[in-house]
């Protein structure tokens, strides 16, 4: 029995050294669903395009959505900006896999959702593309050095999970205008087109919250923060930041000490 309806994630940068493939595994491994949704950006071309970074977890991560797939539960791939290559695969299905440039999902309490990645609602990706790879180059950065902090942590025995990338969008005041601005665009075409809800990724900060009478939820991401979006059995969405176990932290300690050897 499915221990949910659906689950909605986004921003997995597979081929990245910053994906945190071990913590997504275990969160699939707790949530087996009905649907899955792979809101963009679950494979960073961008970045292969630079250096590759395919890890044994990432291709167990692969499989994972494969078995899934092959066992009944309906998969829908929606790509994002960083796997824009797949959208010309838009309307075909790969091991029952379809992919969709957008989606409309009805959840169990009847309220329609939106589905789609978002980075056309981000002037930047859509006018600046170089801007945007700067951009991608630095938040990659930001990511390793907050896996080394996060090492620290434990080590001196600080609790909970501190994020470097995250506090540097809450400080930085035009990162923060940039989030609120996305969000505002995005809920208000979702408002035009009449659905109750919008379920995006793109700019790697998971949300929960009404705007314009529109529930905006974002997946965050699986590199930085882990986080998903999941539909319970009643249709109550949830917002889910999965931290992993102890064991699976030291184990993704191991694999980058060792990457950078």
């Amino acid at each position: 029995m499915p221990a949910v309806r659906s689950v909605f994630i986004s921003d997995v940068h597979l081929g990245t050294r910053a994906c945190q493939a071990g913590r997504l595994l275990e969160f699939l491994r707790e949530y087996p669903s009905d649907h899955l949704y792979l809101i963009g950006d679950i494979i960073d071309f961008w970045a292969m395009n630079r250096s590759i970074q395919w890890s044994g977890m990432q291709n167990t991560v692969v499989q994972k959505v494969l078995r899934r797939a092959r066992h009944g539960c309906k998969v829908f791939f929606i790509p994002g900006n960083h796997d824009e290559a797949l959208r010309q695969y838009v309307g075909i299905a790969f091991g029952e896999i379809r992919v969709e440039s957008e989606w409309v999902h009805e959840a169990a309490d009847g309220r329609r959702y939106w589905l789609v990645h978002g980075d056309e609602y981000d002037q930047v990706t859509r006018h600046h593309r170089w801007v945007a790879v700067l951009g991608d180059v630095g938040y990659t950065a930001l990511v390793r050095i907050n896996n080394w902090l996060s090492w620290l942590r434990r080590v001196l025995r600080r609790p909970g999970y501190w994020s470097l990338a995250g506090y540097a969008k809450q400080k930085v005041k035009r990162a923060v205008s940039f989030i609120f601005d996305f969000e505002s665009s995005i809920a208000h075409a979702a408002r035009k087109k009449e659905f109750d809800g919008v379920i995006c990724g793109h700019i790697h900060w998971a949300a929960d919250h009404e705007i314009e009478e529109v529930r905006y939820l974002n997946c965050g991401d699986w590199v930085d923060s882990c986080s998903a979006i999941i539909e319970h059995a009643d249709g109550r969405m949830e917002v889910v930041r999965w931290q992993g176990t102890a064991l699976q932290c030291e184990k993704a300690l191991a694999e980058l000490l060792e990457e950078s050897a």
